[in-house]
C-alpha cells in the first residue's frame, strides 16, 4: 500500500539576544522619530487671515528665525498632546491651533495687558 508519512520538524531559528532585540527596537524608534520630524518640518505653521490682519494692523512681523522658533514650539506642544495653545514669543502672544498648525490670532505687548485667553489647553514660552 502506501508508505508511512514522515514529518520532519522544522529547524529552530537562532535565538536573538536581548541586545539584538534592543538594537532593532532602537533603530525602529529612531526611524519613526526621523520620519515624524521630517513630516513636521514639511508642514510649517501657517497664519489665518485674521492673524495676518492683526499683524498688519499692529505692525508685527516675524523673521525666518522667529518662524523656526514658532514651528519648534508648536512641535513641542503637539508632542505633549496640546490642541489649542498660547505661544509667548518675545513680546508677542500667538494663539495657535496645533492640530491645524495655524496661528489664529497675534497680539503684541500692548494688547496683552488685562487680556483673558480662553479655549486654550496649553501654553509655551519660547
Amino acid at each position: 500500500m502506501s508508505e508511512p508519512l514522515t514529518i520532519l520538524p522544522r529547524p529552530l531559528s537562532p535565538l536573538r539576544t536581548t541586545e539584538q532585540i534592543s538594537r532593532t527596537k532602537a533603530a525602529k524608534t529612531a526611524d519613526g522619530f526621523e520620519r515624524t520630524l521630517a513630516r513636521l518640518m514639511e508642514n510649517p505653521v501657517g497664519f489665518s487671515r485674521h492673524a495676518m490682519d492683526r499683524m498688519a494692523s499692529r505692525g508685527i512681523s516675524f523673521s525666518d528665525i522667529d518662524l523656526q522658533r514658532l514651528n519648534g514650539a508648536v512641535d513641542l506642544v503637539q508632542a505633549k498632546g496640546g490642541r489649542e495653545s498660547l505661544v509667548l514669543m518675545d513680546n508677542t502672544a500667538l494663539v495657535v491651533s496645533v492640530k491645524n498648525r495655524q496661528v489664529i490670532t497675534v497680539m503684541d505687548q500692548a494688547q496683552l495687558k488685562d487680556n483673558v485667553f480662553t479655549n486654550i489647553d496649553s501654553a509655551i514660552i519660547v
